[in-house]
């Protein structure tokens, strides 16, 4: 009798106690948790609250490295390299991640000489451009064969026959002569300076 009374009681505390545990508990216990990022997007999507989504979308994100890829598998973007590797699971393997993480070592070493040989360009254009600036450019050289007429050793130049009248080709000659004469006449600014 005294077994049977304490069998009761066990069987009663189990009883109370799984009544008294509360459903959500339970319903966890039977529930089969994401397997993946998508899984747990899926479920997030079904959230009661737009805050509850938001907040369920972010543990699904802390929780799942990889995502799906259409043909199977799973892609891990790092956005640090702007690149995707190919994993096997919803998360990289350790080695997986070792192969990752060399790759990006690889991607700063490159980054780095892009970047030193970017500026010795630049040091170099600079330095191009300085040196330009500091030659000095040659004056142009009389031709051997032609010399600059003296200035009193001034010609008229020839007259033009067989012109229109009023062309300009015929004209201007004249009226070239004109303004010189006038120069002679009048003087420069100068030269008058100079007589008195």
């Amino acid at each position: 009798m005294i077994a049977s009374r304490a069998s009761a009681l066990l069987i009663a505390a189990l009883a109370g106690g799984a009544v008294l545990t509360p459903m959500r508990a339970q319903a966890q216990w039977w529930s089969r948790a994401p397997a993946d990022f998508e899984e747990c997007a899926d479920k997030a999507e079904k959230a009661a609250t737009k805050e509850q989504k938001t907040s369920q979308l972010a543990e699904c994100n802390a929780k799942f490295a990889g995502r799906r890829k259409a043909g199977g598998g799973y892609t891990y973007y790092d956005f640090m390299q702007n690149r995707s590797f190919d994993i096997a699971g919803p998360n990289p393997t350790p080695e997986e991640q070792k192969k990752i993480d060399e790759q990006y070592t690889r991607f700063l070493d490159q980054e780095r000489q892009s970047r030193i040989a970017a500026e010795s360009r630049a040091k170099q254009e600079l330095l191009q451009q300085a040196s330009l600036r500091d030659e000095k450019v040659p004056l142009p050289v009389e031709a051997p064969n032609r010399q600059s007429p003296a200035a009193n050793d001034i010609r008229p130049r020839p007259k033009i026959t067989g012109c229109a009248r009023h062309s300009f080709s015929c004209d201007w000659p004249r009226l070239s002569e004109g303004f010189k004469d006038l120069k002679k006449l009048f003087g420069s600014p100068s030269s008058r300076a100079k007589r008195g």
